[in-house]
């Protein structure tokens, strides 16, 4: 019995897209943040950046820090590099003291997938 042409081309169709759209289906993973994860810095930073496999979008992606009392830490609104559209910038409002912090993260990627991540560091 054979297939009718119109099937096969449906066949080839459906496999094609499937090797030419994996981008559509990637989430934002973190690639490099500072300070970096589990990193002891010297002084305190003006801002963490993170930085994602993919671009990602400012008005639904932010991070919460919180510092060696559990206390949660000031920060200005997250904002994306216009120039680098896969890294998220948090201004802090103080410099951090001593101590670990946590930073607990979300971003949604412009495919409109979401992740979510945590990660330590400290200041000495």
């Amino acid at each position: 019995m054979a297939s009718s042409a119109p099937s096969r081309r449906l066949a080839l169709l459906l496999l094609a897209s499937t090797f030419a759209t994996p981008a559509a289906w990637a989430h934002a993973h973190l690639t490099h943040q500072y300070p970096a994860a589990n990193a002891a810095v010297t002084a305190s930073p003006q801002a963490l950046t993170l930085n994602f496999s993919e671009g990602i979008e400012p008005g639904f992606s932010g991070a919460t820090i919180t510092g060696p009392q559990q206390e949660l830490i000031k920060t200005r609104p997250a904002k994306r590099n216009e120039q680098d559209k896969t890294q998220l910038i948090i201004p802090l409002e103080q410099p951090l003291k001593s101590g670990a912090y946590t930073v607990d993260r979300h971003v949604v990627s412009v495919d409109g997938h979401k992740t979510k991540g945590k990660y330590t560091f400290s200041v000495k």
